[in-house]
């Protein structure tokens, strides 16, 4: 009785061990980047919503690179994170609506 007992315990630790490092593998896929000015703005919102989160890039004015991780909503953010509307250049669009992540600000009444 005691050994199944134990080997039951064992079981447990191994099931949680086994899915917190499939949890830690989902995190450490690959992120797949665009470069926004090479496709449509439907395009932009399309690949992010099948991707979940994407890396756009850009050129800017002055000719410096721009780019940043967009995502499809809050899911695709860490947990102390919200999502923020920010405008990203496509090839249809001078301002193509997408989501990125944002830290939380709380009020500090110190």
């Amino acid at each position: 009785m005691h050994l199944a007992r134990t080997s039951k315990h064992g079981l447990a630790v191994f099931c949680a061990v086994i899915g917190s490092l499939a949890c830690l593998s989902v995190e450490a896929q690959a992120i797949n980047r665009y470069t926004s000015t090479s496709m449509s703005c439907s395009g932009i919102a399309a690949a992010i919503n099948r991707d979940g989160a994407a890396i756009m890039r850009h050129t800017s004015k002055s000719g410096a690179l721009l780019y940043d991780r967009y995502v499809k909503n809050r899911n695709f953010c860490q947990p102390d994170e919200t999502t923020q509307r920010a405008y990203i250049p496509s090839s249809d669009l001078p301002a193509c609506p997408v989501n990125r992540c944002k830290e939380i600000e709380f009020f500090d009444y110190r």
